[in-house]
């Protein structure tokens, strides 16, 4: 017989803005579910990141059925965890874990999905020749992915951290094949920048406990489309100077609302409405969640 109450929850830095819980909770209540979601600040708790597995292990014990699992914890949550799926695996990042019945903790990627279905919806005739990616954490891994799923020719990879770019790169390359990717460091962003088609940002920057931009204004154009990560805010300090220059942009609100469809099905089993949960992330954020703006 099928569950209908679920205790689920959210551990990461500075996620009190986040609208995870709303999404999850309203397309519950709508499919007559009890959903309960709670947020777990590392920040709030006072525990470095290294402790999510503590974090982990303590929601298994007190009933959670899964978590949600974002900065800076999708990479070192993995040691905690007894199983992994494919993609997460070949990603070594995890956003979503689900409790099974048996007592494991099975670690998940939705980020890849949540990403490939908002890129498609919100910019599906943008060139993809040539995309330049900041960030190479846990979310710059999967966006990664998906961007070479989409079909780019070539995604340069810059993060502040040289050598997590190059590892990532050459995870890429072992995926995808030799030359798909490659890495740079953030002094070649100004030439990188003036030949590429896109920008896809995955660093934290922008967050509402981060705020900023992460590239000088002046290396944005109107060539550019901008893919921005970030969701909380849904129009970042990247979003609305991307706009300003004349950039097609598409904000965070898609691949957050992609990525809790496909973590709500691994939740509870049952399949969400997508559309609906775009609009109440519309609604929450006062904005066109996950569209050109």
């Amino acid at each position: 017989m099928a569950k209908d109450s679920y205790l689920v929850g959210l551990i990461g830095s500075g996620i009190g803005p986040s609208l995870s819980p709303a999404l999850h909770q309203r397309e519950a209540d709508r499919q007559g579910l009890r959903y309960l979601y709670r947020l777990i600040d590392i920040d709030v708790v006072g525990v470095p990141p290294q402790a999510v597995g503590e974090l982990v292990r303590a929601a298994r014990d007190l009933g959670f059925d899964g978590l949600n699992i974002t900065h800076p914890c999708k990479q070192l949550v993995i040691e905690h965890l007894d199983v992994l799926a494919p993609q997460a695996e070949a990603l070594g990042a995890v956003n979503t874990v689900v409790f099974e019945a048996d007592g494991r903790a099975v670690g998940h990627n939705t980020d890849v999905t949540g990403f490939a279905a908002s890129f498609a919806r919100g910019l599906p005739d943008a060139p993809l020749q040539r995309v330049v990616q900041l960030g190479a954490g846990g979310a710059g891994a999967a966006v990664a992915h998906a961007t070479l799923t989409l079909g780019a020719g070539r995604v340069t990879v810059v993060d502040a951290v040289a050598e997590r770019a190059v590892e990532l790169a050459g995870s890429l390359n072992r995926h995808f094949g030799a030359g798909r990717a490659v890495a740079a460091g953030l002094d070649r962003l100004p030439d990188l920048l003036t030949g590429a088609d896109g920008l896809v940002h995955a660093t934290p920057t922008g967050m509402a406990a981060h705020p900023g931009l992460p590239v000088p204004a002046e290396l944005l154009h109107p060539g550019l489309w901008v893919a921005e990560v970030v969701y909380r805010p849904l129009e970042t300090e990247l979003v609305r100077t991307a706009r300003a220059e004349g950039c097609a942009v598409l904000d965070g609100g898609g691949m957050a609302v992609f990525q809790a469809v496909d973590a709500f099905r691994l939740f509870t089993g049952r399949q969400p409405d997508s559309a609906r949960m775009l609009a109440d992330i519309a609604e929450l954020a006062g904005s066109s969640a996950g569209r050109v703006v």
